[in-house]
């Protein structure tokens, strides 16, 4: 996954780091992450509880409100899992800096979050619609933006090559 230049943080992660700004500072990047058998069992453990145990709910649902990134305790949305599994893995030992809020597009064009686990294998979604961690090519999404490796607070674009330009001469 190329990125780009940095852009707008969406408004509910700006929210979310005014409650919670220990979290959203400058990393310690020291590159991808090194895997091994025993962290890929970590990371497919933890997507795998995260989406058995939270239930999917819209903010408004649960909060009344149309954007809302929390932690959820029973119940969340895409970014609510994305940040609880975050969570969960920074705390197993996986650094902040390769473990990325990552805003894509679904094939319907509706708005969707996931996290983004940074490897020297490249990088893989972890996400609350699909079972497995899967490299983020063979995800049916189009990648937006993410948080930067270098800063939690900052977000960057994403240049996928997955979005065709079509051009006409007439």
């Amino acid at each position: 996954m190329v990125t780009g230049n940095a852009t707008s943080q969406p408004i509910g992660h700006y929210d979310f780091c005014q409650t919670h700004s220990s979290e959203c500072g400058a990393n310690r990047n020291a590159g991808p992450l090194e895997m091994t058998p025993a962290k890929w069992s970590l990371v497919r453990s933890v997507n795998a509880t995260v989406n058995r145990t939270i239930t999917p709910m819209t903010d408004k649902e649960i909060y009344g409100k149309d954007e809302v990134w929390a932690y959820p305790t029973t119940a969340g949305d895409c970014e609510d899992f994305a940040l609880l599994k975050r969570r969960i893995l920074i705390q197993r030992g996986v650094p902040a800096a390769d473990l990325l809020m990552t805003v894509v597009r679904k094939p319907d064009g509706e708005g969707h979050a996931v996290l983004t686990l940074r490897t020297a294998e490249g990088d893989f979604v972890l996400d609350n619609l699909a079972v497995d961690v899967k490299p983020w090519f063979a995800t049916p999404y189009s990648f937006v933006k993410r948080q930067s490796s270098f800063n939690a607070g900052r977000w960057v674009t994403i240049e996928n090559g997955r979005d065709v330009l079509v051009g006409a001469l007439r």
